[in-house]
C-alpha cells in the first residue's frame, strides 16, 4: 500500500474524465491527454479515469487500463489515481493488477452489475481483488448491496480507504459517518447537486463530471465549503446546477451525453458517446448550449 497517502487527500474534488473517442470508436489519445493535462492546470489532483461518466461499462478492461496509465503520465506525481473495478471476479482482479502496474493509486470498487447480491457475496468479492494488489480501496455505494454495515466491517481493514456514497439519504448517511471509528474518508459520490449536503452531514470531498467543463467552479465550490463559506460555496453551486440538472433529466439518461456535448462547446471533440448512452437532438444541444454559455464565462474568468 502507498505509504504517502494520507485521508486529507481525498477531501477535494474527485474527477471523472470523460473519455475521448476518435472516428473509429478508439481512444483518442492525443485528445484525452490534452484533456486531462489541462484538468490537472486547474488543479485536479484526484482521478477516477474510467468511471461511471468515463463510460465504465461500455470500455473494455484493456481501455481502463489505457486510461490509468494515460493519466498517470500527464498528471504529476502527487495525483491520486483510482482505477474502476467490477465484471466478473476474474476480471476484476486482474484488471486491478494490470492498473497498479500502469501506474493506479488504488483501485475502486464499481457498483455490481450483478443480481442476486448479498453482503456476504460482495465482501467475498472485495476481499478476492484486494488480496491480489494491496493497495489503497475506495467502495462505491449506490444500492442497498454493499451494505452500510458491510462498510463500517470494511473500515477495519488498513487497505480500505475511503467510500464513494451515492444513496443520497442524509440522515442514513450522518448515520454510518458517525458509526465510523477507523477513520475512512467518507465521499459525496453524487457530484456538485448534492455536495453541500454531504459536506455538511461529514463527507470531505465529491466526485464530479461537471468538472471536465469547469473544473475551476467545481473546485473553487469545493475550497468554499471546505472552510464553512457555505454561502459562497452555495453561489458557486448554483452557477454549475444548470449542468448538473439536465443531466439528471429522464432517469439521469443524460449524465454522459449532455457532458460530451458541451465539451465541444470549449473546442474539444471527444465523439460521441457509446451505445446505449442516448443521443442528442438538436433542440437539445441548443438547450446545452444556452446553458453553458453563463458557465463558461464564469470558468474564464477564475483562470
Amino acid at each position: 500500500m502507498s505509504p504517502s497517502l494520507e485521508r486529507q487527500q481525498l477531501q477535494t474534488v474527485h474527477i471523472v474524465p470523460l473519455t475521448a473517442f476518435d472516428q473509429h470508436d478508439q481512444i483518442n489519445l492525443d485528445q484525452q491527454a490534452a484533456h486531462t493535462r489541462k484538468l490537472y492546470e486547474a488543479g485536479m489532483r484526484v482521478y477516477l479515469p474510467g468511471a461511471g461518466t468515463s463510460e465504465f461499462h461500455s470500455l473494455s478492461p484493456e481501455e481502463i487500463v489505457q486510461l490509468v496509465k494515460l493519466t498517470r503520465e500527464v498528471t504529476g506525481p502527487e495525483t491520486l489515481i483510482f482505477a474502476p473495478i467490477g465484471y466478473q471476479v476474474k476480471v476484476a482482479r486482474q484488471t486491478a493488477i494490470d492498473c497498479l502496474k500502469a501506474g493506479a493509486t488504488g483501485i475502486m470498487f464499481m457498483p455490481f452489475a450483478h443480481p442476486y447480491m448479498s453482503d456476504r457475496g460482495a465482501e467475498e468479492y472485495y476481499l478476492t481483488v484486494m488480496d491480489a494488489v494491496d493497495c489503497p480501496t475506495l467502495f462505491y455505494k449506490k444500492a442497498d448491496i454493499p451494505s452500510d454495515e458491510l462498510l463500517l466491517k470494511l473500515a477495519s481493514d488498513s487497505r480500505s480507504v475511503g467510500v464513494k456514497y451515492s444513496v443520497n439519504q442524509m440522515h442514513q448517511f450522518r448515520t454510518t459517518v458517525n458509526a465510523d471509528s477507523h477513520g475512512l474518508e467518507w465521499i459525496c459520490g453524487s457530484a456538485e447537486r448534492f455536495a453541500p449536503y454531504y459536506m455538511l452531514a461529514g463527507s470531505g470531498g465529491f466526485t464530479s463530471g461537471a468538472g471536465n467543463v469547469c473544473p475551476r467552479l467545481s473546485l473553487a465550490m469545493h475550497a468554499a465549503f471546505h472552510v464553512g463559506n457555505y454561502e459562497e460555496g452555495m453561489r458557486i453551486q448554483q452557477q454549475i446546477l444548470p449542468i448538473e440538472d439536465y443531466r439528471a433529466r429522464a432517469g439521469d439518461s443524460f449524465n454522459i451525453s449532455m457532458l460530451k456535448y458541451a465539451i465541444t462547446l470549449t473546442g474539444a471533440d471527444f465523439g460521441p458517446p457509446r451505445a446505449p448512452q442516448r443521443t442528442l437532438t438538436g433542440e437539445q444541444e441548443a438547450e446545452i448550449r444556452q446553458l453553458m454559455e453563463p458557465i463558461l464565462t464564469a470558468e474564464a474568468d477564475l483562470a
